[in-house]
């Protein structure tokens, strides 16, 4: 096992887009009005608030617009999901009086700027937004952008989904997303009592898969990339059902079933438990 590295993501932006919007291109006009699976936006509601978050990234960091205020007291994890389904819903609702084609030519126009902000940033200075489902009160630019890139790659494979295309579900997209959320995997065992040296592997499987591994220390679960001779628990899981698992705050028993503990299964039923999405 080695240690975790920062994921050095920025320039991987330009061909996720490119792929969005040769995929935009070729939707037909009933496409837009397709249900997403699982959730109750349409295709047109997803375009609209990849196109906000492009906007806000550059209003916010880049322009230094300030941020504006809840309406309420943002005291834990469940305030802020609530401050950002808000948000969301105020934007989706609003965006829905633009046409497929001005979302498109917005979308365009708001990811190029934004991947130019990407590319100039320092991945080792403090970021913006902490990533909060990997239980950071401060983060460094690498993670925050990396977490980016898994918001970008899920909304647009929910459009692919609800549109009947292919997935990006090759190493060179998916790879990253599994990476990224990975890094959760501590977060994850934050409450789970063990002895130091107790190790937990999670194997995804499939080309885009990998071995990430968490390891009790002194003072805590530490990460690490690969897995030791003899795990405790292992845990493994189809990249496909590892994605779906990950991105999604409720829990879905038929996806909990798509994975193999192997070793203690309680300590290894803390890794299905992991989340890496807010809202």
């Amino acid at each position: 096992m080695q240690k975790v590295r920062p994921i050095l993501i920025a320039d991987r932006f330009a061909a996720l887009q490119e792929r969005l919007l040769s995929l935009l291109d070729e939707l037909a006009a009933a496409d837009w009005d397709r249900r997403v699976p699982g959730s109750r936006w349409e295709v047109r509601d997803v375009v609209a608030h990849l196109l906000d978050t492009d906007l806000r990234r550059l209003s916010f960091q880049r322009d230094g617009h300030p941020v504006p205020p809840a309406d309420f007291e943002i005291a834990g994890d469940g305030d802020l999901v609530r401050f950002l389904d808000l948000l969301n819903e105020e934007w989706t609702r609003a965006a829905r009086r633009l046409s497929p084609r001005l979302l498109k030519e917005l979308t365009a126009l708001a990811a190029a700027q934004a991947i130019e902000l990407y590319r100039g940033l320092d991945p080792f200075a403090a970021a913006i937004f902490p990533v909060a489902w990997a239980g950071e009160t401060a983060s460094l630019n690498w993670f925050d952008v990396a977490r980016e890139y898994t918001e970008k790659w899920l909304h647009q494979q929910q459009i692919r989904e609800a549109t009947g295309r292919t997935g990006l579900t090759g190493r060179e997209f998916l790879h990253p997303v599994l990476d990224t959320f990975l890094r959760a995997l501590p977060h994850a065992y934050r409450d789970v009592a063990a002895e130091t040296g107790t190790a937990v592997t999670v194997l995804v499987e499939g080309e885009a898969g990998g071995r990430w591994s968490v390891l009790r220390g002194e003072a805590g679960w530490e990460l690490f990339a690969g897995a030791p001779g003899r795990p405790h628990a292992t845990v493994r899981l189809d990249q496909d059902v590892a994605w779906r698992l990950f991105s999604t705050r409720r829990r879905k028993p038929d996806l909990v079933r798509g994975a193999v503990i192997e070793g203690d299964r309680g300590l290894g039923a803390a890794a299905l438990e992991l989340v890496a999405v807010m809202a």
